[in-house]
């Protein structure tokens, strides 16, 4: 199965209407706003990503909750050779087995009824399901419904390393919930989800590593605590596009869990790396923009632009002008972005590349993905599991 539209699916799709733009158009003809993937650029940073993991020993299982795409998550595991994919809600990971990944982690708990029994059915598809737990009382209720379904979830215990939001503080917890999952039918203990996301955004590289070798001493001592009980757990996953670096060197996690790499956005692009400088010139390009189209210049020195607050997300931070230094995105309303234009350069009609100041979300109000080479319209992808967040 796959999630990539075919000739016959697109042949009745309005351009302006349906969709942005169809495969062979130029990229003068895409309706704006809508997101855009350099494709070039895309391709080089799963490759460069997936290059790393395998020179370090680590596997990469790609973020899905970043681009809600089939079609990109299968890249990154046919360029970049990821072994699966992280989602953080049921009916997110049942839009990527569905479009034919075979191997997804929830990085979260599930704890509602109605979720835990879609959850237990998705093995039937054949895939390798696993899940997040960090209360004991979870295993039984994850344990009965793999049994009511005759299936097998792997189950990984969260820890808390530093990010003060999910997962089990103290070896003693760990180990009480691995014994109980390890005692469970239909689980299997897999083992641990330590991912430390407060500190993936902190500029300064030391400050990172100062957050990520205390997170690390945490892990360790769950392991050691696992380990002397016979339940050495088979993964020890985390990992962000801010860290990866620090959990490689570590010599306890094997799996990265890195995301925004892929696309980049404002907001990580200004992070420094060991050198001081931004990753997004260092290690990383940006492959996602939101194009957007000049409406309105009646003012000799502010232009608007049509991708306002519906067209994204700015929780992290206003867009940014990809490519210009004359220009600059200062604020936006529900429909219209206005750009602070100080020498008049641009016109009506103009088109912008914006990157967003945060790609998850914006991502998510998106139906489609344009895939750009060479000023063409390549590709066509639809945001998979968009809205998908039950």
């Amino acid at each position: 199965m796959t999630a990539l539209p075919t000739p016959a699916d697109l042949a009745g799709l309005e351009v302006g209407y349906d969709v942005p733009a169809l495969p062979g158009m130029d990229e003068a003809e895409i309706q704006t706003p809508c997101l855009v993937l350099d494709l070039d650029a895309l391709e080089r940073n799963i490759r460069k990503m997936g290059d790393y993991a395998r020179a370090h020993g680590m596997l990469h299982r790609v973020h899905g909750k970043m681009h809600k795409s089939v079609d990109v998550a299968k890249l990154q595991q046919r360029l970049g050779g990821a072994v699966g994919v992280c989602c953080q809600k049921v009916s997110e990971a049942e839009a990527f087995v569905r479009g034919g990944i075979d191997d997804v982690l929830i990085s979260n708990q599930v704890r509602d009824p109605g979720k835990i029994d879609r959850l237990a059915r998705l093995p039937r598809s054949g895939a390798r399901i696993l899940v997040c737990v960090d209360d004991v009382t979870n295993v039984a209720e994850l344990s009965q419904a793999a049994v009511r379904h005759g299936t097998q979830l792997e189950c990984l215990i969260e820890v808390d390393c530093g990010a003060g939001r999910c997962g089990v503080t103290g070896a003693d917890a760990v180990l009480a919930i691995a014994r109980a999952i390890d005692a469970a039918p239909g689980l299997v203990f897999t083992g641990l989800q330590a991912y430390q996301g407060a500190m993936q955004h902190l500029e300064a590289y030391e400050a990172r590593r100062e957050k990520l070798d205390a997170a690390v001493a945490i892990v360790k001592e769950a392991v050691t605590a696992l380990e002397s009980a016979g339940l050495a757990p088979e993964l020890v996953t985390g990992g962000g596009t801010g860290s990866y670096r620090f959990e490689s060197a570590s010599g306890v996690y094997n799996e990265l869990q890195c995301g925004s790499y892929a696309f980049m956005d404002a907001d990580y692009g200004r992070i420094l790396d060991e050198h001081g400088v931004r990753i997004d010139r260092s290690e990383w390009e940006n492959a996602l923009f939101i194009l957007t189209s000049i409406m309105s210049h009646v003012k000799p020195d502010v232009a608007v632009c049509d991708a306002g607050l519906k067209a994204q997300s700015v929780d992290s931070g206003l867009p940014v002008i990809h490519g210009r230094d004359d220009v600059t995105y200062v604020k936006c309303s529900d429909e219209h972005g206005v750009i602070a234009d100080p020498q008049g350069l641009l016109k009506v009609n103009d088109k912008l590349r914006l990157v967003p100041g945060h790609c998850d979300p914006t991502c998510n109000v998106h139906d489609w993905y344009v895939g750009v080479r060479n000023g063409k319209v390549e590709a066509l992808w639809p945001v998979s599991a968009r809205g998908k967040a039950y």
